[in-house]
């Protein structure tokens, strides 16, 4: 499928965008809002950067005009530069059209950057939940320091979360 077609498909399906030329109009915008080219619409997914289709991706979610969008590691597969691209971009989204996010991620620098609340999973099982600031500043559960013990720092000789254990603090290291 190309672009045009992958983002008019739901407005197909839920009869959004009126006529072929509002939906065009509408593809427009969205390609717009994302940052990609007008001649983007007519090319195939393959065609494009990794970060590029995560943009097209976005598109496609909001061309139903949800409020409420999963987000599945989105920026797992990018490299660093194109990461903060895409999260940027989420975060203007977010703000300019009052969008709530399920992001779902084993990044944790992510995590304290886009999010309000966090939900730490172990097993499949909640074993945690907060605020950024609740988990990240004060974990309760093993598990859950653990994790943010794990967290790179800059600083070799002190670990991200202040008051761990120095075998915790090797353990991540190594």
């Amino acid at each position: 499928m190309t672009v045009r077609e992958t983002l008019t498909e739901g407005m197909i399906v839920h009869r959004m965008g009126g006529s072929a030329a509002e939906r065009e109009e509408r593809c427009l915008a969205l390609l717009k809002q994302v940052g990609m080219p007008p001649e983007a619409l007519d090319r195939y997914p393959h065609e494009f950067s990794g970060g590029q289709r995560q943009r097209i991706a976005i598109a496609r979610a909001l061309s139903v005009d949800p409020s409420f969008i999963v987000l599945d590691e989105p920026t797992s597969a990018l490299d660093v530069s194109i990461q903060s691209q895409i999260l940027n971009l989420l975060r203007r989204l977010q703000r300019e059209r009052g969008l709530t996010y399920l992001f779902i991620t084993h990044n944790l620098g992510v995590v304290e950057y886009l999010a309000d609340a966090v939900v730490v999973m172990e097993n499949g099982k909640i074993v945690e939940r907060g605020t950024v600031d609740e988990v990240f500043d004060n974990p309760r559960e093993e598990y859950t320091k653990r994790l943010l013990t794990a967290i790179p720092s800059l600083d070799p000789d002190k670990p991200k979360l202040e008051g761990t254990t120095a075998a915790v603090t090797e353990t991540a290291r190594a």
